[in-house]
């Protein structure tokens, strides 16, 4: 069921929930809000701010993950090992430096003897 906001027509003559902005549960086709539920004011429904985080990677970030998965899926371990190494040393990724000693360790290295202290 989606959120949506409402906040008084005149703030000055609201109760204290109107008065700033609040929330309703609603069904989409629920008519909007007319009326504060607690002091029956006029509202207004508000435009919600999009508070959604939108990440985006590199195209050199989407060729390295491809490459060092073709190497894994072939069982190029070292290969893979080595590609996801080096980029994790330039992006100061942890998650791809485990996944580089995970690699290492396939492909039958000490991985205690590469992991810098």
């Amino acid at each position: 069921m989606p959120i949506y906001e409402y906040q008084a027509v005149d703030p000055a003559r609201s109760c204290d929930e109107c008065c700033r902005a609040f929330e309703a549960f609603q069904r989409v086709c629920d008519e909007p809000l007319a009326k504060c539920p607690r002091c029956g004011n006029p509202v207004k429904k508000l435009i919600s701010w999009c508070r959604a985080a939108v990440m985006e990677t590199s195209d050199e970030e989407s060729r390295v993950t491809s490459s060092i998965r073709e190497y894994e899926s072939q069982g190029m371990w070292s290969h893979a090992a080595e590609l996801a190494d080096k980029h994790s040393e330039k992006t100061k990724d942890p998650s791809l430096k485990t996944r580089a000693l995970d690699n290492y360790k396939k492909a039958g290295y000490d991985v205690d003897s590469l992991i810098k202290e």
